[in-house]
């Protein structure tokens, strides 16, 4: 008699502690997840087409905004630089990452790249800065990222279903959830004075971008905290040699 055979210790293991530590991001996913399924079928998608977003697509932000300019009847131009623009980030993300994934095969970084996310961004983070790499790392990285785009896809069919019933889901104050999320993703990465000052800067110029189209202002504020964060952060190095050179 044959069955499965089991995972080896180590694999097991570190896909386990990749889902546990991505749930509570999965948790506060999910009422997006609905309702960006109720808007998008509210603005006149069909489910399937709904449905092959999140597969597809899988950035939350970038199919909400490409659902409400789908909605204003804007241009395929308009809507493709908009989300380009917004995924920006995700290559401040991958240079953060990439010296934790450069010795996987091409088929392992393309995956992990293609689900990363800001929630798993944030869980990887934390893990390679905590406890390094390790043989198995990246199977903890592979496990966040499928269980956020299983999440994801879930409550996508889900909110498809409900929002077919309840066209008013999206006024039920549920995107709260979000604002805490990435408070949690956050905090706990403001160890020293450049994260701070990189915080509020990109804060402060992206609320001051607020009204800029296609979410320039989200881009700009990264962009200015990031430099005002190295800024600091070489203005730092170079003290700490002089003081140690005088």
């Amino acid at each position: 008699m044959t069955g499965l055979r089991p995972l080896p210790t180590g694999l097991g293991r570190e896909i386990a502690r990749g889902l546990v530590a991505t749930l509570p991001m999965m948790i506060s996913a999910f009422p997006f997840g609905l309702i960006f399924g109720a808007l998008a079928t509210a603005n006149g998608l069909s489910p399937l087409a709904v449905m092959g977003m999140s597969l597809f697509v899988f950035s939350g932000s970038a199919q909400f905004v490409a659902v409400i300019l789908l909605g204003t009847g804007s241009a395929l131009g308009v809507i493709w630089l908009a989300t380009l623009i917004l995924n920006l980030r995700h290559l401040l993300y991958a240079a953060t990452l990439v010296d934790h994934v450069r010795h996987l095969n091409q088929v392992w970084r393309f995956g992990l790249a293609a689900w990363l996310t800001d929630e798993t961004f944030a869980v990887m983070e934390r893990r390679y800065r905590l406890e390094g790499g390790g043989e198995n790392a990246h199977w903890y990285y592979l496990a966040s990222c499928l269980g956020m785009y299983v999440n994801w896809a879930f409550w996508t069919y889900v909110g498809v279903i409900v929002g077919t019933r309840f066209e008013d889901i999206g006024n039920w104050g549920l995107e709260f959830a979000m604002v805490v999320t990435f408070i949690g993703i956050v905090m706990p990465a403001l160890r020293a004075s450049p994260y701070w000052l990189a915080a509020i800067t990109a804060g402060s110029v992206a609320t001051l971008g607020y009204q800029l189209p296609y979410k320039l202002g989200l881009l700009l504020g990264a962009l200015a905290g990031i430099a005002a964060g190295l800024a600091l952060q070489e203005w730092q190095r170079r003290r700490r040699i002089g003081e140690l050179a005088s």
